[in-house]
């Protein structure tokens, strides 16, 4: 962070800083990379990149331009894809999809000699991920902020044309996105001449069919052929080839909305937020048992016990109600009460807690919640949406999803705790896509913080039905 104090006298960045409404918060900005900081968050407004979050302003072009939407964008183009590249890798940004991928480092993969071949950027909006709720936000009330971060991203990849592969089930969102593509087209800030840049590139929605395996890259470039939605064997990677043959990068709706703010305040601003590795600003979902559920823009590595107690309003009946904490979407390890007080919302205190960030969207279970089951549910989830491409997937979160419900029940072994562990690491790992992961890791969660609680279950019903259980010790011995 302090190694990007002469940067920020460039005078690109201090281009991009004025942006900002007055010379105040400019100097703010600029202090705030300069100081070490020890505490993270709240986010100030003049910091906020989504400024339309809850719908309160005109979403169309008018309301978009009046937020600062599209404001020096064609400077932004003629600078050229070095330059918009440079200014993203030094914001450190990285893939707010799930992943973590340095992003200045994936778009550069596009940035070869061109063999005749077009290239291409994918938007991935797809959000299948139970508990995920940021995108749709962006694309319902900022959608001129996502088709403006195209125009950006496909200028530093040279990608000609955008396709934003959105869920199905978002009626309203492509709607919203759609409207706000003609607007942007009727102005010209997107098209032949893009801006007034020379630079042309389009934008298309594709509208998928509500199948959550069409989130994983390789899958929803098949589904955008027209083909069954089943990930591809790697490599080759989508850089080289990806969507109809040609070289594609497929990126999150967030991180591609995102690279104009970037771009114009500097990435040495947007690298003040958070710690090192872990830098910017964030959507957050938070879900679940807490008194005001809600999506909020956060700075990266506030405190889990802070984001949910200044913007949800607490956990219900208190913060020592709290049971569990799912961090970042359905297939991130829940972690415990005792984890939650100190861990911080970023990639890496998260793995260090034997969990992810995810998609930073926590699900939250007081102590009314029956784990077990919460946790059965999920893989059902993981069952019913698997491709059955591959067996470890196929077979083995089936017969995840069977013990579970026992589990639920209690009409289970002591022992088969070990055995679904061990299942789950033969999942793990194993498949072409990351689908079995997400299976494996809300079951390896549960055994790590609540394998008493599972035991505890086993007794009450070997207690309460002694024959059934003795009948369930004959057939597994």
């Amino acid at each position: 962070m302090l190694g990007f104090r002469s940067a920020i006298l460039r005078a690109g960045a201090l281009s991009s800083a004025a942006t900002c409404n007055n010379a105040a918060a400019v100097a703010a900005a600029s202090s705030r990379c300069y100081a070490t900081k020890t505490n993270y968050g709240p986010l100030s407004d003049e910091d906020r990149i989504f400024t339309n979050l809850y719908g309160r302003h005109d979403w169309r072009l008018k309301g978009a331009l009046s937020r600062g939407d599209w404001y020096k964008t064609k400077e932004i183009l003629l600078k050229g894809h070095d330059w918009i590249l440079n200014e993203v890798k030094v914001s450190g940004l990285r893939g707010r999809g799930g992943a973590g991928f340095p992003t200045g480092m994936k778009w550069s993969f596009m940035n070869k000699p061109s063999d005749g071949r077009p290239k291409y950027l994918v938007v991935n909006a797809d959000e299948g991920e139970p508990g995920t709720c940021k995108d749709r936000e962006i694309m319902r009330h900022d959608p001129h902020k996502l088709i403006e971060g195209c125009l950006v991203a496909g200028k530093a990849m040279g990608a000609r044309a955008a396709y934003i592969y959105i869920r199905g089930e978002f009626y309203n969102e492509s709607s919203n996105l759609q409207v706000a593509i003609v607007e942007a087209y009727k102005a010209g800030l997107i098209g032949k001449n893009a801006c007034g840049s020379g630079f042309d590139f389009d934008v298309y929605v594709m509208r998928g069919a509500g199948a959550y395996i069409c989130g994983e890259e390789t899958a929803l470039i098949e589904s955008i052929e027209g083909k069954q939605g089943k990930p591809r064997l790697k490599p080759p990677f989508p850089a080289d080839i990806g969507v109809f043959g040609c070289p594609t990068t497929v990126a999150n709706v967030e991180t591609v909305a995102v690279a104009p703010s970037i771009c114009r305040r500097g990435g040495t601003w947007f690298a003040g937020f958070g710690r090192d590795r872990n830098s910017g600003t964030k959507l957050f979902n938070i879900s679940g048992h807490v008194n005001t559920p809600c999506t909020v823009e956060e700075e990266m590595s506030i405190s889990m016990k802070e984001l949910i107690e200044r913007h949800a309003g607490g956990v219900r009946g208190g913060w020592d109600n709290l049971l569990g904490v799912i961090p970042g979407g359905s297939s991130t390890p829940i972690i415990p009460l005792s984890v939650c007080s100190d861990v911080l919302m970023d990639f890496d205190d998260l793995v260090r807690a034997e969990t992810a960030l995810g998609t930073a969207a926590l699900i939250v279970m007081d102590k009314s919640a029956d784990v077990i089951r919460g946790i059965a549910r999920l893989i059902e989830f993981y069952k019913h949406e698997s491709c059955g491409q591959c067996t470890p997937c196929r077979e083995g979160v089936d017969w995840m999803n069977q013990m579970m419900w026992r589990f639920v029940k209690g009409d289970a072994r002591n022992s088969e705790i070990d055995m679904i562990w061990e299942l789950s690491k033969q999942i793990e790992g194993h498949t072409i896509c990351a689908l079995g992961d997400g299976a494996a890791w809300p079951v390896q969660g549960l055994i790590r913080h609540f394998r008493p609680v599972m035991e505890e279950r086993m007794a009450q019903f070997r207690a309460a039905e002694p024959e059934a259980a003795e009948q369930r010790r004959q057939i597994t011995v």
